[in-house]
């Protein structure tokens, strides 16, 4: 998680830096008096503020993900449940979710296609290791696949390890 972090930080150093250029040219055409600062500071300071909200946008998923990742990870003997949603005049949205031993359900995430676990009618009970951000982590101690077992460092060279291993690369 700090590896992503990281390398949307210095992504996120250029912005933030022309955004700092930007704002330093506005303040001293303002401060030094020049001739026409009056109409050039104005745009120099935009571009300052449209770079500083382009590195927020940026930082701003990753980071959210960094302090969710430093929650809980909880471990349940409850179970799996997969269910299909038809809104009217709309596709069909797929949905995994973990209950309880009591069936409440303790967390919902979307799936992007519909998973063949979906000819089940009723929820399997399992041993599921989950988080609120990430998802569901492992069923029955088998990875699900939201988080790989291994990552070469900084990723680099990751697709080449994903595709000899015959492991879909995660999203």
């Amino acid at each position: 998680m700090m590896r992503g972090f990281w390398g949307r930080f210095f992504i996120a150093v250029e912005p933030l830096t022309i955004g700092l250029v930007f704002s330093v040219l506005a303040t001293g055409l303002l401060l030094r008096h020049q001739q026409g600062a009056i109409f050039v500071a104005p745009i120099f300071g935009g571009a300052a503020l449209l770079f500083f909200a382009y590195a927020a946008v940026l930082m701003s998923s990753v980071t959210r993900a960094v302090f969710e990742s430093h929650g809980s990870i909880w471990t349940v003997d409850g179970y799996v449940d997969y269910r299909a949603h038809q809104a009217p005049d709309r596709d069909v949205s797929y949905f995994v979710s973990v209950l309880d031993e009591n069936k409440q359900i303790l967390g919902e995430w979307p799936l992007d296609r519909r998973p063949r676990a979906l000819d089940r009618n009723e929820p399997w009970p399992a041993m599921v290791e989950f988080c609120r951000y990430g998802g569901i982590l492992r069923i029955d101690g088998r990875s699900t696949g939201v988080l790989p077992d291994d990552i070469p460092a900084l990723g680099i060279g990751a697709p080449a390890a994903f595709a000899r291993s015959g492991e879909e690369l995660p999203d």
